[in-house]
């Protein structure tokens, strides 16, 4: 898929991580300006100093939920909870009022929030709940107020990272859908580019020498329809890297020879997919008798995938001509190539005489199977960002433009 996905929880780990600072340092520094009013300071000083050096020291541990264990966050509610019940002998006299940890004890509970949802999050902040009211020894206003906030913000804040990761399990399997999808798409162009073709070619050849050779064309015939319904029906084998590209320029001069088809992708397999390549150079391998290419004066310049796949869809072009408006040899229709380098996009237009397209052809072509404009000529563009569009009078023939942006590629 490329790019990884960011946890939406992972910010608030960090933020979890930041609270537990800032309130262990509270908490000191309310213990140091009350100092002299506490009862039994020293236990207060001992356990505070505990606190802050496991506070400082498990920092790592609340970075992400792999690393925040359930052994660590019992010890954290039992540190948090010890805290809670010594109050009592440190501050006898009831004079300063908070608890040892005071706010700190918000971070344990809402650590059990974001590991475990809210159900973890309501066990722990009851837990607190109970050990507060036996510090202060009845239910008051204000105790009840405190328990009642912190375990409604913790349930709260456990049930959002419940919905957030169940969110980030549909995006993953919908990009993976995605994924699995274009990949479907790009073996059923390279199939229709090669394999569906040459079936077609084998069984109209067979048909027309009969013999045992309309035998083979019959054979031929039902592997096409077969694997046409398996392109369809979006289940697609995993066949070898096949060339892509034309047909047009084979059938154009030797009779449908496939094996002498000039290269459509002239760059090298092994060039980076980024590197700058002429568009001019792989559409003119098209040009023929009656295929005129025009071209600009300058180089037209697009990375080499881009290049090569728009090449194919030009083929993919031609080929519905040589194959539907009479292209192939012994027809009359002529197809014209025309390649324009705009400031923001390469356009070309492959436009032919032939007969054109019946309305409502293209959607009965692709419910059958033929999926040659959906895959080989839009499937592609799409790819690239790019469009594709099909104009087609009957009687007049049939242009179709392809724009690739730059900026995408």
């Amino acid at each position: 898929m490329g790019a990884k996905l960011m946890s939406v929880e992972q910010p608030l780990w960090r933020a979890l991580t930041g609270y537990r600072i800032l309130a262990v340092l509270y908490v000191l520094g309310v213990f140091f300006w009350s100092y002299r009013e506490y009862s039994a300071p020293v236990p207060g000083g001992v356990y505070l100093l505990v606190l802050a050096c496991w506070t400082f020291g498990t920092l790592r541990n609340v970075g992400s939920a792999d690393r925040c264990t359930l052994p660590f966050l019992v010890t954290d509610i039992v540190l948090g909870v010890v805290g809670i019940l010594l109050s009592p002998v440190v501050d006898g006299h009831g004079l300063v009022g908070p608890t040892l940890p005071s706010i700190w004890v918000a971070g344990p509970v809402l650590a059990f929030a974001l590991k475990g949802g809210w159900r973890w999050a309501a066990g722990a902040s009851v837990l607190v709940g109970i050990a507060n009211i036996v510090e202060r020894g009845m239910i008051t206003r204000s105790t009840f107020h405190n328990v009642l906030l912190v375990c409604v913000a913790s349930v709260a804040i456990g049930y959002v990272i419940e919905v957030a990761r169940a969110s980030e399990r549909t995006l993953a399997r919908a990009l993976q859908i995605e994924a699995a999808t274009r990949e479907r798409e790009r073996l059923a162009r390279d199939i229709h580019d090669s394999v569906l073709q040459v079936l077609a070619m084998v069984q109209r050849r067979g048909t027309a020498l009969g013999g045992e050779a309309a035998e083979l064309g019959r054979m031929a015939g039902e592997q096409e329809v077969a694997l046409r319904a398996l392109v369809s029906s979006g289940v697609v084998p995993e066949p070898g890297r096949a060339p892509t590209g034309d047909r047009w320029p084979a059938l154009a001069t030797d009779g449908g020879n496939p094996a002498t088809a000039p290269d459509a992708t002239a760059p090298d397999a092994t060039d980076d997919d980024t590197a700058p390549c002429d568009v001019r150079a792989l559409l003119s391998s098209y040009a023929t008798s009656r295929v005129t290419f025009s071209e600009p004066g300058a180089p037209v310049l697009l990375p080499a995938r881009a290049a090569t796949e728009l090449a194919a869809a030009v083929g993919a072009a031609l080929d519905n001509v040589a194959r539907h408006a009479g292209g192939g040899p012994g027809g009359e229709a002529h197809a014209w190539i025309l390649l324009e380098d705009e400031p923001d996009a390469v356009l070309v237009t492959v436009r032919d005489d032939g007969p054109g397209i019946p309305a409502g052809r293209l959607a009965d072509a692709e419910a059958e199977g033929r999926m040659g404009v959906a895959l080989s000529i839009r499937g592609r563009l799409r790819d690239l960002g790019g469009t594709a569009e099909l104009v087609s009078v009957p009687g007049q023939g049939t242009e179709v433009e392809m724009r690739v942006p730059k900026h995408d590629n």
